[in-house]
């Protein structure tokens, strides 16, 4: 199976915690060439340290927030007049703030819109031209297993994610005669600061203690453990392999078996 990365160039969003900076180091690990972008550039060079050379790479960052629309167009065009190839892009952005729907504010769903539809837009609109010449493209979409059924206390989330998949699912069709696929990985409760953050305003909210907030989580899991956020990279560094050339436009769980639909 050939999961070869060598010479290819990876962008990854959000990359300096979590999923995002398990999937720069698992496809560094694989020989790509990665840019991080987050905001916050203290841990960019943090990362950008931790990264594998073996196969001869050059790892960059680009520090901006995805809050500010108009200055990562303007970033990311630079970047690309210098780099001028990205093959690999992993849109992956932090989740809305939880709450029910019924409560959330009109401009939290235009916030939420904006920072993971939009931005992820901009992205692909600026890298598909290199990955038709190289007719090889990646683009690999971090959103939640609500696309597949909806989460209680995330109706922000919920509705912006299920607007990604499906923006997702159309660029696919559209640009699967180039040689790019457009897939999403959805993972679950994942060991990470967010997971850590529900926890926490769970327990506040329930009077629970945190302990019998996880249990109750768990309980859910058939699994019967949370994920490491390296296993949810896993996920997304074969849909950006080679070997997966022929996987095209669709959703995977990476959730312990949790969701409880196909």
């Amino acid at each position: 199976m050939d999961l070869n990365l060598k010479g290819r160039r990876a962008l990854v969003c959000g990359s300096t915690q979590g999923i995002g900076k398990a999937i720069a180091l698992e496809l560094s690990k694989l020989g790509a060439s990665i840019t991080l972008i987050a905001r916050n550039e203290n841990k960019l060079q943090e990362v950008l340290e931790e990264l594998h050379l073996e196969e001869g790479q050059r790892h960059h960052y680009i520090c901006v927030d995805f809050t500010n629309i108009e200055r990562l167009k303007t970033v990311i065009d630079q970047y690309l007049i210098k780099e001028n190839k990205v093959e690999i892009l992993i849109n992956n952005t932090g989740g809305p703030a939880g709450g029910p729907i019924t409560e959330a504010a009109p401009e939290s769903f235009e916030a939420a819109f904006r920072q993971h539809l939009i931005c992820n837009q901009i992205l692909a609109q600026a890298v598909i031209p290199f990955m038709k010449k190289a007719e090889y493209g990646r683009i690999i979409n971090i959103i939640s297993t609500s696309v597949k059924a909806p989460l209680k206390g995330l109706g922000v989330s919920n509705t912006v994610r299920g607007a990604v998949a499906n923006w997702s699912k159309t660029m696919a069709t559209e640009l699967g005669s180039f040689g790019i696929t457009v897939n999403n990985v959805l993972p679950g409760a994942t060991m990470t600061a967010r997971l850590t953050s529900i926890i926490s305003n769970k327990a506040e909210k329930t009077g629970q203690s945190e302990e019998e907030v996880k249990k109750g989580m768990l309980s859910q899991i058939p699994a019967n453990r949370f994920a490491e956020a390296s296993e949810v990279a896993n996920a997304a560094a074969f849909l950006a392999s080679p070997a997966a050339g022929y996987i095209n436009g669709i959703n995977v769980p990476v959730d312990g078996g949790r969701t409880g639909c196909l």
